[in-house]
């Protein structure tokens, strides 16, 4: 996995988005001004004691971009790379992508700056507990609905949800999205982002012609979203030749086994040194010669300097900006087609809707019933999206981003402005 570079800021990519959107619809500066300009921000401090006794505090951030549409909704990750920038760019990516698929959610996010890889799962859980209760009275069911990210999981969840319950004096499931099943989670939820990517990759594969079983990938990111892809993919028929996570690349040219991969993660905890394998270094991935590439980990990782190595035909965006302006206009040219973000990974706040209106109903569906309605809105959402580029003749980026933006100005429109 390539790691973001340190001159991108991410929010410069997210804003030059929006304006590109506002333009187009002829919307004025004083609608781009609340468009850009998140509604809240909180940074805390998380003192912490270690382990070992010694002290440290940490820095995290909660970033509520728009509520317009209803309560803001986004993940929380925990990386050494969390910057008060990254967290509002991010926000913003889930305003418009609750609302390219019509839930009735605001875009979030929330961010604390550490490495969890060298903190005890004691530590984790501290660190988790204190950011929830310093940020007691900004989240809630009816508020700002968290759920995992880069670096979180079921188990962060589950001890926001306990925090924030023991506070409050009962348990309100609704708070947190992404839990346990056994705590009130969702079946279908941990897999679910994923699954979205490759119901996009499916359908935009389908739109141009490319049979699965005769089609190769390279998917960049083995965590949360890449695994899950190229889990999927490899049981749609594509072949998976290569993958990278942030310790290196493998390759197979006929086709990773990716069950087996899975199985060597799981023992060693990386891609690299895998048997079934060549090791290739991570930055080779792009340049492969495939048919499909699915940057699933980071923002950013796509810029001026590699998009002219890309030869894949289609490009499905499983991590949130992954492409940086430069690099969409380089795939344009080349007439790469990019499924963009805000639409291609989208599965895993359908499914966080899904979970949060089961708590609020007590009421649980079967794995079944949520695959079957994250399939028919990850498929309504794509033709809506294709169909809106097709006739207004604009890239899929574009196109998404313009429909949501529309969703949320309208709401804006339409409640008016206080007082």
């Amino acid at each position: 996995m390539s790691p973001k570079p340190e001159h991108h800021n991410p929010l410069e990519d997210a804003r030059a988005q929006l304006a590109e959107a506002v333009s187009f619809l002829g919307l004025d500066e004083g609608m781009y001004q609340m468009l850009a300009i998140p509604r809240r921000e909180a940074t805390v401090a998380i003192p912490l004691r270690r382990d070992d006794g010694s002290k440290e505090v940490l820095i995290g951030h909660r970033v509520q971009h728009n509520i317009s549409r209803g309560p803001a909704k986004g993940g929380l990750r925990f990386s050494p790379n969390v910057d008060i920038d990254e967290v509002r760019a991010l926000a913003m990516w889930m305003t418009w992508k609750c609302a390219l698929l019509d839930l009735p959610f605001g875009g979030a996010k929330g961010g604390v700056q550490v490495d969890p890889r060298n903190y005890s799962e004691g530590e984790l859980e501290r660190i988790t507990r204190r950011y929830t209760s310093e940020l007691m009275s900004f989240i809630g069911p009816e508020k700002d609905i968290p759920a995992p990210d880069m670096g979180t999981g079921e188990k962060n969840m589950a001890w926001i949800m306990d925090t924030y319950s023991v506070a409050k004096g009962y348990t309100e499931l609704g708070v947190v999205t992404g839990k346990p099943i056994e705590a009130g989670g969702s079946r279908g939820r941990a897999a679910a982002t994923s699954r979205g990517v490759v119901f996009c990759a499916l359908s935009a594969m389908e739109s141009l012609k490319m049979e699965p079983s005769k089609t190769t990938a390279v998917v960049q990111g083995f965590g949360k979203v890449g695994r899950g892809a190229a889990r999927f993919l490899w049981e749609a028929g594509v072949k998976v030749v290569a993958v990278a996570d942030i310790y290196g690349a493998v390759y197979h040219p006929k086709g990773l086994d990716v069950p087996a991969l899975e199985e060597h993660v799981d023992q060693t905890g990386r891609v690299t040194s895998f048997a079934g394998a060549e090791e290739i270094p991570a930055d080779s991935i792009w340049g492969l010669d495939v048919d499909l590439l699915v940057p699933a980990a980071v923002e950013g990782v796509l810029t001026e300097e590699n998009a002219s190595q890309v030869q894949a035909r289609l490009i499905v965006e499983g991590a949130n900006g992954p492409t940086t302006p430069q690099a969409d206009a380089i795939f344009n040219d080349k007439g790469i087609l990019v499924v963009p973000d805000i639409l291609a990974n989208a599965g895993g706040v359908v499914v966080s809707y899904f979970e949060w209106v089961q708590g609020n109903q007590s009421y649980w569906w079967s794995e079944e019933e949520v695959n079957n309605r994250l399939e028919q809105r990850m498929k309504l959402a794509w033709r809506e999206v294709g169909k809106f580029a097709r006739d207004k003749q604009l890239p899929l980026r574009t196109a998404a981003t313009t429909m949501a933006v529309e969703r949320v100005a309208q709401a804006h429109l339409l409640r008016g402005l206080y007082p």
